[in-house]
């Protein structure tokens, strides 16, 4: 099955629990900072004996655990935001940890009022139907779905780097897109785009798989890919939204079809466009959009040949060498 959002698991025990009447809390990073072992957006539902999720592990996960087991059995509703500043010499707020950074964690105790907004949350996650994620003060933690726009707001919209929003302060303001921030498109469907897409499961990325030939056995037992589709080369610009969230690995059956699509790629806004191949067949990739009339500039941000230097030979390892690479450029 296709692997879900990271956040679905916490959402999942934080509606049963409500459903049930078990006290469970949702602790969230609001804001994090330098070498925070907890990122933006981790989350964790936490009930007197189960917990889910992660807010960066370690004695100051701990702690915060334990306080959400106190105030649950005090029944003690009232939202804690508090600073966690990981270093030793901190004047205060210091979490345990030594690792330099800093991080917002919120305490939320989920009340049954809640309900309709987790439930919510968590059948936006399951069916990937987007919405927003908002918690303040003044309007509690509320669901907010995704409204009928028109195709040039969606675009500004998916093009917007702003995944998670936060207004610190008094009157702080928390926002997030729920699903996937990144979205990877692997442009063919043969045995390493099989391998990548095994291993980009576990990587937190909606993926998708296209591929211009019918009935393609590989295509047909990728059981990691949220979206398979057969299509047009011609068309494949249609398929995916230029975005700084757009990651985009192309390895078709040849260079004619990888040709193709780099046409139609080449030049649009993406986080990442890659393209497998050897040196060679990557310099004549390159000679081809430089005859076609491509800018320098814009064939200068093709990758490849694609995958970092690790020697793979197999699809698999071939498959890691390039997932570590979407890594290495997601974290840069």
């Amino acid at each position: 099955m296709p692997a879900a959002p990271r956040d679905l698991p916490v959402w999942t025990l934080a509606a049963a629990s409500l459903r049930a009447g078990t006290p469970v809390a949702l602790l969230a990073v609001l804001r994090s900072e330098g070498s925070s072992p907890g990122r933006q957006g981790f989350k964790m539902a936490v009930t007197a004996d189960t917990v889910a999720g992660s807010i960066g592990g370690g004695i100051m996960e701990h702690k915060f655990v334990e306080l959400a087991r106190q105030r649950l059995q005090t029944c003690d509703a009232t939202p804690l935001l508090r600073p966690q500043i990981h270093r030793r010499e901190a004047p205060a707020d210091r979490s345990g940890m030594m690792c330099s950074g800093e991080q917002d964690v919120l305490l939320w105790p989920l009340t049954a009022g809640d309900l309709a907004a987790v439930a919510a949350i968590e059948n936006s996650l399951q069916t990937l139907s987007g919405g927003f994620l908002e918690l303040s003060p003044a309007g509690g933690l509320r669901f907010g779905p995704t409204t009928v726009v028109s195709e040039a707001a969606a675009a500004r919209d998916a093009a917007s780097a702003d995944f998670y929003s936060y207004q610190p302060g008094a009157a702080w303001h928390y926002r997030e897109r729920l699903g996937f921030r990144d979205q990877l498109t692997i442009v063919g469907g043969g045995h390493v785009s099989l391998a990548l897409s095994n291993v980009a499961a576990a990587l937190d990325f909606e993926l998708t798989v296209l591929d211009d030939r019918p009935d393609l056995p590989t295509l047909e037992s990728n059981q990691a890919a949220h979206h398979r589709r057969v299509i047009d080369y011609e068309k494949v610009a249609a398929e995916m939204p230029a975005s700084p969230h757009q990651y985009v690995v192309v390895m078709t059956v040849g260079y004619r079809t990888d040709a193709v699509v780099l046409r139609h790629l080449l030049g649009r806004s993406f986080r990442y466009l890659g393209v497998m191949g050897s040196v060679a067949k990557i310099a004549e990739l390159r000679r081809g959009l430089r005859e076609e009339g491509f800018s320098e500039a814009e064939i200068a941000r093709l990758r490849g040949p694609i995958g970092l230097p690790i020697q793979s030979q197999t699809p698999e390892e071939i498959a890691i060498s390039i997932a570590a690479e979407l890594i290495q450029v997601r974290r840069a």
